[in-house]
């Protein structure tokens, strides 16, 4: 029997009809911008954001170092949360091959605040690090999956406006945000003056992010950035029809992963409330505490592995499930089944 794996949303395996979307596609010279199937996907993710353009990368981890190089020079300072995929999970991309200076604030579930940054900014002046640009998670992985108010980013907005900052969206996630809130992807958007978003997590596509840029002069800048890091690519069709199928057909889907997170956090909180928090699930993530546990991480890692069952470790009592397309119903009920077992066994 096929393990469930709930390590994470990246784990997902193109469809059979993804598959003959990838083998039919059109290709060209990407790096002579001829691959049609490349240009019709970058296309219609910045349409989709509003954006004037989009430039295709392999990784969503290159698609942020991207846009944070657009939008900083060597040398100037982002801020954004403690929590952030950017400074925690890209091997420090930033600093290394960017050059830019982070600061960071340690806030609730990753989610800053326009009250949070304000006293953050700091302008140029004798030997200061002036500020250029806010970063944001949309949804926030190590926050569980947080999703960003909308308010919130709007209020994020006016204040960058006020102190002539741009925004980055880390939008990895934002597809799950956009189908759990019911907000818009343009009005998302228009929020923000570059994104990077993935296809290869809960849209099931097998490789691949877009950086989208609301400035169309800022491509060129980009794709020269993706050529030095090595992600320039050739007949790539094959990966961004992978994408574009996606789109169309695993998108307004992801409200069943979320859903079945529902389930996963209701049948644990059946049996050990104090391990989880029903109120934070709001996409496809489910975050253990395991604190006031008899089992630490190990252990419940171990005896879910026993039972055919992957789980995520986040450190020594953390524990994170992430629901996906490759993932059912019956597969929630043996992870429910192996987790349960274990919570109650050791109390």
């Amino acid at each position: 029997m096929a393990a469930v794996d709930l390590r994470s949303d990246t784990v997902t395996r193109p469809t059979a009809a993804m598959r003959e979307a990838m083998a039919q596609a059109e290709v060209g010279d990407d790096v002579y911008g001829e691959d049609p199937s490349i240009n019709a996907l970058e296309a219609e993710v910045a349409a989709r954001f509003g954006h004037d353009a989009a430039v295709f990368v392999p990784s969503g981890t290159m698609g942020n170092l991207i846009a944070l190089r657009v939008l900083c020079e060597p040398g100037e300072e982002l801020l954004c949360d403690a929590d952030a995929h950017i400074v925690t999970y890209e091997a420090g991309a930033a600093a290394a091959y960017g050059g830019i200076q982070t600061r960071t604030m340690v806030v609730p579930r990753g989610l800053l605040s326009a009250a949070d940054i304000e006293p953050q900014i700091r302008a140029a002046g004798y030997h200061a690090v002036a500020t250029r640009a806010v970063a944001v998670e949309q949804t926030h992985n190590r926050g569980g999956g947080a999703v960003y108010p909308i308010e919130t980013l709007k209020e994020i907005r006016a204040l960058a406006d006020q102190h002539g900052l741009s925004i980055h969206c880390d939008g990895a996630r934002i597809w799950n945000a956009h189908v759990a809130s019911g907000i818009g992807l343009a009005e998302y958007g228009s929020l923000f003056d570059t994104m990077s978003v993935c296809l290869s997590k809960g849209l099931g596509a097998p490789v691949g992010s877009v950086v989208v840029m609301k400035d169309a002069g800022r491509a060129e800048a980009a794709r020269e950035l993706r050529h030095r890091l090595g992600g320039a690519m050739r007949q790539a069709g094959v990966l961004a029809a992978a994408g574009r199928y996606a789109l169309t057909h695993h998108l307004d889907r992801m409200a069943d992963d979320h859903a079945r997170a529902q389930r996963l956090v209701d049948g644990i909180a059946a049996v050990a409330p104090d391990v989880v928090d029903r109120n934070a699930v709001e996409t496809n993530m489910v975050v253990l505490d395991l604190s006031s546990a008899a089992v630490d991480t190990a252990a419940l890692d171990a005896a879910c592995r026993s039972k055919g069952v992957l789980i995520s470790a986040l450190g020594p009592r953390r524990v994170r499930l992430v629901t996906h397309l490759d993932v059912d119903d019956d597969g929630i009920e043996r992870a429910l089944d192996a987790i349960t077992a274990t919570l109650t066994t050791e109390r």
